[in-house]
């Protein structure tokens, strides 16, 4: 099983998951972050640290949402790794907690 990262990341894009990621399984998009599938171990680190709640196990990805765990692994082979925290957009509080920003998704 792998973690995923959902909807509530698009254009929030907080990166306090990648410090405690031990393997570097996250990848860095324009407004988003994506795990990659084949590098996650499971450790459930990250789940914790997302303030987005962005962050879910597959198996308990929202059934609304399930299309993230393809679009997850897609993207992660075109994105490169991100392996330290960033600062989050100017305006990341502000979409927190919006549903539905697929359409924001730049890609």
């Amino acid at each position: 099983m792998t973690f995923v990262v959902v909807d509530n990341c698009v254009k929030c894009k907080y990166t306090d998951c990648v410090e405690v990621c031990p393997v570097d399984c996250f990848h860095e998009g324009p407004n988003f972050l994506v795990i990659d599938p084949d590098e996650c171990i499971d450790c459930t680190l990250c789940e914790p640290e997302c303030p987005a709640e962005a962050i879910f196990a597959e198996d308990d990805v929202p059934e609304d949402q399930l299309d993230y765990i393809a679009l997850n692994a897609e993207l992660a082979k075109e994105w490169p790794v991100i392996t330290e925290k960033k600062d989050a957009p100017d305006d990341a509080d502000e979409w927190k907690g919006v549903k539905g920003k697929i359409d924001y998704l730049e890609r």
